[in-house]
């Protein structure tokens, strides 16, 4: 690369790491989206209350200290995994309606949730502290990088590998990709499409609760936190193509770019870029980046 062309680029390097950074927390969050549209046929619109419940845990209980991270992770990926299964039984009456009556039910369970998280919590944004490690910069092609992002990246992208491979891979989920293709079938081999309809929904709270932990520092939980995760959890979601975790992640990566690399090429018009792109891409291929329809 000559040194004209590196020193355009320079400038761009730690935007660009931000989005990456950005970009796979959509995805780690609206993960579990992909699995309650392509196996529970479920629009939950609950799922951004998930990832504040795990953002909100991160903030009452990270102190500075590892423990405390270890302590955080593990008590916010549970409670939304239990959040997670209380939705499924509430919405076990209405997962053969249509996607109107889970709406509204799902929308009615994130304005409660999020009542009574600002209740708890207040209606102000909780300060987040990392292990002193993890809150310090490191030097990337001479700039200083936050420590704590470059960590997450390094974790997130080993998430999403771990639940590519499982779905791809384990019992479970091929039992969730067969749930997708022949839900018939799979009664017949005597597993129920209720319980695979309560596991997707309890990890997909799973997810969006590990999300929330994880990405607290990059977007503290707050009373805004849960609406903006659940709008670009399902922006990503249209864009890679519904039940497609490789076009979810590609999506989502798109996403963050277009987030941080508008702010710093375009200011001004930064809030418009992300539906210019959405509408771009849906013109051209309707069915989404993957646009497969089943969870790959």
């Amino acid at each position: 690369m000559s040194t004209v062309a590196a020193a355009r680029i320079d400038p761009y390097l730690i935007p660009a790491l931000d989005g990456i950074a950005y970009g796979l927390l959509v995805f780690v969050a609206a993960a579990g989206l992909v699995f309650c549209f392509g196996v529970a046929g479920i629009l939950n619109l609950a799922h951004g209350t998930l990832y504040a419940i795990g953002g909100y845990t991160a903030a009452a209980l990270l102190d500075g200290g590892w423990p405390s991270l270890a302590l955080a992770l593990g008590v916010g990926v549970a409670a939304a995994t239990a959040a997670g299964v209380v939705l499924a039984a509430l919405l076990t009456r209405t997962a053969t309606r249509n996607h109107l009556t889970q709406a509204l039910l799902t929308f009615g369970v994130a304005l409660a949730g999020g009542s009574l998280l600002v209740s708890a919590f207040g209606p102000d944004d909780p300060p987040v502290r990392v292990p002193a490690a993890l809150d310090s910069s490191v030097v990337l092609a001479g700039h200083r990088y936050a420590a704590y992002r470059l960590v997450f990246i390094v974790v997130a992208g080993l998430l999403a590998a771990l639940l590519y491979l499982t779905v791809r891979r384990t019992r479970a989920g091929m039992l969730v990709r067969a749930a997708v293709d022949d839900p018939e079938m799979v009664a017949c081999l005597g597993v129920s499409p209720t319980w695979i309809r309560v596991g997707v929904l309890a990890a997909a709270g799973a997810l969006a609760g590990a999300a929330g932990v994880l990405g607290a520092p990059i977007v503290g939980p707050g009373p805004d936190a849960a609406d903006t995760v659940l709008l670009l959890s399902l922006v990503v979601v249209v864009l890679g193509g519904l039940g497609s975790l490789t076009g979810t992640l590609l999506a989502a990566l798109l996403v963050g770019e277009i987030q941080t690399l508008g702010v710093a090429l375009a200011p001004s018009a930064a809030p418009f870029l992300l539906f210019a792109a959405m509408a771009a891409v849906l013109a051209v291929r309707a069915r989404g980046l993957a646009g497969s329809g089943r969870t790959t």
